[in-house]
């Protein structure tokens, strides 16, 4: 196990600055996602610290080792690919060794890492079977057991799961975890896959344009999301934003939607209170702000709710133990997260209340969380 360190990490291709100064610390044993679209560098990255694409600027570190001008094959790290890449005409116990025959390990130690990797993988009862023999989850343990007969200090993962059907992809990440927890060892691991982000990672690094828009655990990134790129991207469905202002109301301070084309005056707009705890030189009256809502916190409204919004129903997605409901509130579509069966007649006028202890806000300008 090793601890990782990016440094100012810059890569360019002609003109096109594709990684833009990421920096990046992991301490020895986390697991980090690298989360992001298709083209915002994460791929590049984990190309970057292999070694198998060269960074124009910064540094890399491994432990205290500056591996930035090192081959590939002495970073001491392991790569697993998306495509299993295993040697067709080899059997599971020499592709999993073979990497140890060309670093002239002896017989006795190849066979002691295999049996050990080979258990910890309960695969042990297919080392003599060919790769077009096994299943694709199969064949997904066997290229991890490759990297792992190697123990090195850091695991790299590029986005191993994409070619698994949704039941296996599910079954996997469950063995990634277990095994991460048994290791302890260091991974970062791309996806684009933000379930797999939210469920494997210890820290997630959220990737745009070249750049790290939050590098936090998950449960920070789901809850306080540090822009609104960032509390779009993560979350099905995403999360809801509507505009509004600062406004003070019998004392108390919330925030007032600016939802209808019409200019309607402030008093007949509606208003959500602030928990009366939240208190910030940032949040003053007069202030506009984008209003973050995820679809779990809006609920059916009763009478004893004060931060309620009416709307139309324009559409249920049942999806079994939940069902979307996509509200038409004064022409804004708001998605809430209902129970089974709450809401069963489309076009039906309804009062939703929302838990403004878990909203955020976001400046309109600079799409930055406001704290």
């Amino acid at each position: 196990m090793s601890s990782l360190t990016l440094r100012g990490i810059k890569k360019r291709f002609g003109p096109i600055e594709v990684l833009k100064g990421i920096d990046i610390r992991l301490e020895s044993g986390e697991f980090l996602v690298l989360l992001g679209p298709s083209g915002c560098g994460k791929s590049t990255l984990l190309n970057v610290i292999a070694g198998l694409a060269d960074a124009n600027e910064g540094e890399i570190l491994i432990g205290d080792r500056d591996v930035t001008d090192v081959h590939p094959k002495d970073r001491d790290i392991a790569m697993v690919f998306q495509s299993y890449a295993l040697y067709p005409n080899m059997s599971v116990a020499r592709n999993m060794t073979f990497g140890l025959e060309i670093r002239r390990v002896d017989r006795a130690s190849q066979r002691a890492a295999l049996m050990r990797v080979a258990t910890l993988l309960q695969i042990e009862h297919l080392l003599d079977r060919k790769p077009a023999q096994l299943s694709g989850g199969q064949r997904q343990r066997v290229a991890i057991g490759r990297a792992m007969v190697r123990e090195p200090k850091v695991f790299l993962f590029d986005e191993p799961l994409s070619n698994l059907d949704a039941k296996l992809r599910a079954e996997m990440r469950t063995e990634i975890k277990k095994l991460h927890q048994r290791l302890g060892t260091t991974i970062v691991y791309v996806t684009h896959d933000q379930i797999e982000a939210m469920t494997l990672a210890s820290r997630i690094a959220i990737l745009r344009d070249g750049a790290v828009q939050q590098f936090a655990p998950p449960e920070e990134i789901y809850e306080r999301p540090a822009n609104m790129y960032v509390a779009g991207f993560v979350g099905t469905p995403p999360m809801n934003f509507l505009p509004g202002r600062l406004t003070a109301r019998g004392g108390r301070l919330g925030v007032g939607l600016r939802l209808s084309t019409e200019t309607l005056p402030e008093r007949m707009q509606p208003w959500l209170p602030l928990p009366e705890a939240r208190g910030s030189s940032a949040l003053q009256a007069g202030r506009d702000v984008m209003l973050g809502v995820r679809p779990e916190t809006i609920g059916l409204a009763t009478t004893q709710v004060t931060a309620t919004l009416d709307g139309l129903v324009e559409l249920l997605e049942p999806t079994g133990a939940d069902t979307m409901a996509v509200l038409s509130v004064d022409g804004v579509a708001v998605t809430a997260r209902l129970k089974p069966g709450e809401l069963q007649q489309v076009g039906k006028p309804v009062r939703i209340a929302i838990d403004m202890s878990r909203a955020s806000l976001f400046d309109p300008t600079t799409e930055l969380r406001i704290a």
